[in-house]
């Protein structure tokens, strides 16, 4: 093709299919040795610690660059700026190290650019769609109406399905004013739900907050106590959130009890299982989520406990139509037919309309693994964690804050006669300075307290015993009173 002479881009190179095989071929090395680098653990950090000023200092002058014909080093450079979430001592946040396949579904994904909001540029994307949520609706034993959708996060999951409880409730009772809404949520639930009654447009003072009891459960003992209150106060309680489980400590509130009182005052019952939701796929701790089954509405993040990368949620209405409340509205530029159910336009019921095809990765996983993965993976990681937590309660130099409900394991150093609360503090910043391990930190019960999340299939008892003897190592430096002794982690 004759190239115009003011055009400087070469759009036969920019769309190289020999181009884009080469660097893709080189690409797919550089992340296959850093799966090696995951498995091996011997000595590549989690990651390469870095002021914010220094990080933008070096992406400014990156910036400034050259331009270049192969991005490798550009993409080399973005690895080592960043966590390597696959590494076994990355037990912080709660991400899951995504299992090599979705790598090659992302470039799929990617490649397509399909939107999903109508059916034509999403024809796999929302058949697969479908076939996954009504599957999952099926399994954790909602009616067989039931479906949903997937969308882009816990925090989108929730403001759908509680302004879905909102539209439903104002249908149904004209009469009552905004301002007058309630929600009900525990104390520990995920600052997203909290931040959703605000968005909207609840008062603040009608966010119910309930609080926790040592498990940090919510306490369904006080749910009469709150209704009364807001019966006296002209409140009308539209919605009851439950947390399935807690994002601080891991902890599952009582499903039933909730969906008991729930069913009593014919409130929408709404579950956040963003985390502990695949729980469901394990005979082992399916317990933990008894009572779900008469949810209203769930969501469930792929991303999280699942091997999908971000962001991938699943949201599940008790019926159908449930769905077609809150966003069905005129664009008749996308739909000839704006008012009926249309599954396989999934624009008519999710916030986004260019929606990426993120349903790709859960459904390959399924195809090539069945749900058997997901029960493997429950189960080893939550008890990783139990086990962690007994060789912590064995020892008189860490205090464990709770028996673990999930894979999410608070504890804190305490053999020291300083502050508690800034020695681990210290040691949380020095740890990730450090490198070798990545954990984060919490607050509860007005005390600080490190906080891993065991994500990683690959991470082991010896890793956490790594970890141990690091904490020892950071606290010793700190210069307070702390003995010299070995750690023995069976």
């Amino acid at each position: 093709m004759k190239k115009d002479r003011n055009i400087s881009v070469d759009f036969d190179d920019v769309n190289s299919a020999e181009t884009f095989r080469n660097i893709g071929y080189q690409i797919i090395d550089v992340l296959a040795e850093e799966l090696t680098k995951a498995k091996e653990n011997i000595g590549f950090p989690v990651l390469n610690w870095q002021t914010p000023q220094e990080q933008l200092k070096f992406w400014q002058d990156d910036f400034k660059g050259d331009k270049i014909e192969n991005p490798l080093p550009l993409f080399r450079n973005i690895i080592k700026s960043s966590i390597n979430i696959n590494m076994r001592g990355n037990v912080g946040h709660q991400i899951a190290a995504p299992h090599p396949i979705t790598t090659l579904t992302s470039a799929l994904i990617a490649h397509l650019n399909n939107g999903m909001g109508v059916y034509e540029v999403g024809m796999a994307g929302n058949a697969m769609e479908k076939i996954v949520i009504d599957d999952l609706s099926r399994i954790f034993g909602l009616p067989d109406d039931a479906s949903g959708f997937v969308t882009s996060g816990g925090s989108l999951g929730n403001l759908t399905a509680i302004l879905t409880a909102k539209t439903k409730y104002l249908r149904e009772n004209p009469d009552v004013k905004i301002d007058q809404l309630v929600v009900m949520l525990s104390e520990e639930a995920h600052y997203s739900t909290d931040r959703t009654a605000s968005v909207i447009g609840l008062r603040k003072e009608n966010i119910f907050k309930v609080p926790v009891d040592a498990d940090f459960r919510m306490r369904t003992d006080l749910l009469e106590d709150f209704y009364q209150l807001a019966d006296r106060e002209n409140k009308k309680i539209f919605c009851i959130i439950g947390c399935s489980c807690s994002t601080s400590t891991g902890s599952f509130d009582d499903l039933a009890a909730i969906a008991d009182f729930a069913h009593k005052y014919k409130i929408w019952f709404h579950v956040d299982a963003a985390h502990g939701g695949p729980s469901v796929f394990s005979t082992k701790y399916r317990h933990l989520l008894n009572g779900i089954h008469n949810a209203n509405s769930i969501i469930m993040d792929f991303h999280k406990m699942m091997g999908v990368p971000s962001l991938s949620t699943a949201v599940i209405f008790r019926h159908s139509w449930y769905s077609n409340l809150t966003f069905s509205q005129d664009a008749k530029y996308l739909w000839q037919d704006q008012k009926s159910e249309e599954w396989y336009n999934s624009g008519k019921r999710t916030f986004e309309c260019t929606k990426p095809m993120s349903i790709v990765h859960i459904y390959t996983i399924l195809r090539m693994y069945g749900y058997d993965i997901f029960q493997e993976q429950i189960e080893l990681l939550y008890g990783l964690a139990k086990d962690f937590a007994e060789n912590l309660n064995k020892r008189s130099d860490f205090e464990v804050l709770i028996k673990p409900q999930s894979n999410i394991v608070c504890f804190r150093f305490i053999n020291s006669k300083g502050d508690l609360n800034i020695l681990n503090s210290k040691i949380q910043q020095e740890i990730v300075r450090d490198g070798r391990f990545y954990i984060v930190g919490t607050t509860a019960s007005g005390q600080y307290y490190l906080r891993v999340s065991l994500m990683n299939t690959r991470t082991t008892q010896a890793d956490l015993q790594e970890l141990l003897n690091l904490i020892i190592e950071k606290a010793s430096e700190q210069t307070m009173n702390v003995d010299n002794f070995k750690i023995n982690v069976q």
